[in-house]
């Protein structure tokens, strides 16, 4: 394993001017995330020096077998964590052969906003709270949770400290220091109410930027997490449970009902 870590770990830098650009772009489904790598000649500043890719959108679920090309348009570069060096991320969104934004492209009607020039004359800025929840890969529980079972009450958990209150931060510094490394306007992080559930906030960021640094942290948090053998969940609901015996039904926002405890609706302020 040690070879394989060292050939991950190469510095390109040290013996070619090529550099690999890993473009991103979000799924059919509006919140998968999909990417693949190219190399390019040498180091890029911008977008506007980055060629256009194509992808298959019959296997993403956004374009007919029959019809399947969709055409990458790369609009905001981040460095590349993972590769480091010259190596970039490129958040990109999608396009018909014949220039027309797919349905799924909703950065495209959000950019025409942005860039008008009242709107830029505003310099509107944006904070965004990102909510997930870490769970185990095999059996889709909530890191912290016994297997089959539930935690206790809520209350220590919210911002806690300690091996039986804090759950994947390993993971979670991991992203933290990742975002800043690439570029991302990451403002902080905190442990949530629920066992294995965090939050990150990105922001304050200028206009169509703020869309463009969530994505590209949510995509840093897949690949770290796939790393670590673990799944990550921006469902906000990520975890349906009916307790017959308290003959309560709880769709979970980070809250079980349990025979012998409640956790209670949690509202932000």
């Amino acid at each position: 394993m040690s070879l394989l870590s060292d050939l991950i770990n190469l510095n390109l830098s040290d013996t070619t001017e090529k550099v690999i650009a890993e473009y991103i772009w979000i799924g059919g489904s509006g919140m998968d995330l999909r990417s693949k790598a190219r190399t390019l000649p040498g180091p890029v500043s911008d977008p506007s020096e980055l060629p256009k890719w194509n992808y298959d959108g019959s296997s993403t679920g956004q374009a007919p077998g029959e019809d399947s090309e969709v055409i990458l348009y790369p609009q905001a570069i981040f460095r590349d964590p993972f590769r480091r060096g010259n190596n970039i991320l490129v958040i990109c969104d999608a396009y018909t052969p014949a220039g027309e934004p797919i349905p799924t492209n909703k950065r495209h009607a959000a950019a025409k906003v942005f860039s008008h020039p009242d709107v830029v004359a505003e310099v509107p800025w944006y904070g965004i709270e990102q909510e997930y929840t870490l769970l185990q890969k095999d059996i889709q529980w909530p890191l912290g949770w016994p297997v089959g079972g539930f935690p206790g009450p809520q209350g220590p958990y919210y911002c806690g400290v300690g091996a039986d209150k804090a759950f994947g931060r390993d993971i979670v510094d991991a992203h933290y220091k990742a975002c800043i490394y690439a570029g991302i306007n990451i403002s902080g992080i905190n442990g949530e109410v629920m066992p294995g559930q965090w939050e990150f906030q990105v922001g304050p960021s200028v206009g169509i930027s703020a869309g463009d640094e969530i994505w590209a942290a949510r995509y840093i948090l897949e690949r770290i997490t796939e790393i670590a053998g673990v799944v990550v969940s921006f469902d906000p609901k990520p975890i349906k449970v009916i307790f017959f015996l308290s003959l309560k039904f709880s769709p979970l926002y980070g809250k079980v009902i349990f025979p012998s405890h409640l956790f209670e609706p949690h509202e932000k302020t």
